[in-house]
């Protein structure tokens, strides 16, 4: 009868700790998801001044284990007991991952000495992102040795004080650049709980796929086939957004490695102020912009089109310096724009890429439609866009014959004005042009004469009313009238 009690009193023992997570009181609850064994997520509530101890003894009955048998990985290593929550970078929402001990259990140890725990508490450690420092994201070649990168980094006085690496991010989610953090997967399964071999020594190590090894433990069929083969599995680097809530493990974004924190007062190239952060281009000499610079530099560049089409980076800048092999290759970095700007950098970019390959762009007033067409072809039709049928050797509207060249303007010759004027403006503020624009938008030219035709109703049989003319034509193929275009479009 007491050895039955005995079982009660355990069963109900274990379910409290499952309902109450043990007898901790949580004074300041940190609410986190821990991914077990089996692809199984639990939440649970933590306290940040609690160590990594505690949180195993939240976390084992779940696993049914007891709290030795488990380590808990986050960001690509193993957590110590001893360290702190608020310690490891946590945020609301984030996730853990608690896997059960594999050939390592202090229960079956002898009775341990002081310095054989603390030689066991070395095999794990804070996460990345409290041992990462600073000046292993130098803008040196990465190919140089950490010993070269490290080499006067921290010589000032203010930049010796900062301890922690920061990464800046475009976050898809707030849309603006922010603050992000480094996070570790596996490359192959792409799962959490692994720990890397090795820290990141430069940012092509994280950029670069395949640099850094490490273990999985996930228990993925595809790691352990890999693990037999006696093959590397490796890391897998991503960015997060560090100043909203998480959202999974797919929740990433996109890091601007040419934004540094300033850490060696560099003044700006262009208005000499000391800011941080700053914008360091991919350039031998690392030139160094503030970030309001760096949005005029953009923004100047894009008002005259000045953007390079480079074939493998796409529309991008080089460093305003005129250095060598210094074009921006992430251009996510022109997000500092706002978004009007980076509309119009968006729409260039696509004119651009168009007229590369080959394409033209719609002449219409008001449409500019990107056309990829086929080498040969004379008649142009916007068929995605103002349906505007055109010339492709004049780009005017399509004709029957020869190109004729465009009116000389009226007074190209003329004496320069004496007021001081603004050209853009000058340029909006033209009758002539204000004419010509409606003209174009309203009227189609005659195949045949190219007299402007305005239509007025009616069916798309047009018939050209100038002297000596009298071509019959179809307002929307702007062709010869045929029965095609009776049976199509005669009536709309």
């Amino acid at each position: 009868m007491g050895s039955i009690i005995g079982v009660l009193k355990n069963i109900l023992c274990r379910m409290l700790q499952l309902l109450s997570f043990g007898k901790k009181t949580i004074t300041n609850s940190l609410s986190v998801y821990v991914k077990i064994s089996g692809g199984r997520t639990v939440a649970v509530d933590l306290d940040p001044t609690w160590d990594i101890k505690n949180v195993k003894e939240v976390v084992a009955p779940r696993l049914g284990l007891e709290p030795n048998e488990v380590k808990i990985i986050f960001a690509g290593k193993e957590l110590g007991d001893k360290i702190k929550i608020s310690e490891c970078d946590l945020g609301q929402q984030s996730i853990l991952h608690a896997v059960k001990v594999r050939g390592r259990l202090r229960t079956t140890l002898p009775p341990p000495s002081t310095s054989l725990i603390e030689d066991i508490d070395e095999q794990a450690s804070k996460p990345l992102s409290e041992t990462l420092n600073d000046t292993m994201f130098s803008n040196e070649d990465s190919s140089k040795s950490s010993s070269n990168i490290d080499d006067g980094s921290t010589n000032s006085g203010e930049g010796t004080n900062r301890t922690n690496v920061h990464f800046y991010v475009f976050c898809p989610t707030c849309k603006a650049l922010k603050t992000g953090k480094l996070r570790v997967r596996c490359h192959f399964c792409k799962s959490g709980a692994f720990t890397v071999h090795s820290d990141p020594q430069s940012w092509n190590d994280v950029l670069e796929p395949k640099q850094i090894t490490g273990l999985c433990e996930n228990g993925s069929e595809l790691c352990a086939d890999i693990l037999n083969n006696k093959e590397p599995t490796f890391a897998e680097f991503y960015f997060k957004c560090s100043e909203h809530t998480s959202l999974g493990e797919q929740d990433q974004a996109v890091p601007l490695y040419l934004i540094r924190p300033n850490l060696r007062d560099v003044p700006c190239l262009a208005c000499t102020d000391v800011s941080d952060p700053v914008v360091v281009f991919p350039c031998t000499e690392g030139h160094v912009t503030c970030l309001d610079c760096f949005r005029q530099y953009c923004i100047t560049r894009l008002t005259e089109r000045q953007f390079w089409q480079h074939p493998e980076y796409g529309y991008t800048l080089a460093c305003p310096a005129g250095c060598p092999d210094s074009f921006i290759k992430e251009i996510h970095h022109f997000r500092l724009l706002n978004d009007t700007q980076y509309a119009q950098y968006q729409r260039f970019g696509t004119e651009e890429f168009v007229l590369r390959s080959g394409g033209v762009l719609c002449p219409q007033p008001g449409c500019g439609m990107g056309i990829l067409i086929d080498e040969g072809c004379v008649k142009v039709a916007c068929i995605n866009g103002c349906g505007y049928v055109f010339c492709r050797l004049c780009l005017q509207g399509y004709h029957v014959g020869e190109c004729r060249s465009a009116d000389t303007e009226i007074g190209a010759n003329a004496e320069a004005c004496s007021y001081n004027v603004d050209p853009a403006k000058a340029s909006e503020a033209r009758w002539d042009e204000a004419s010509k624009v409606a003209i174009k938008v309203l009227t189609k030219p005659c195949p045949m004469c190219r007299t402007p035709t305005e239509r007025d109703g009616g069916c798309m049989h047009m018939v050209c009313t100038r002297a000596g003319c009298n071509f019959h034509w179809c307002w929307v193929c702007q062709t010869p009238w045929t029965r095609e275009c009776m049976g199509n479009h005669w009536f709309g």
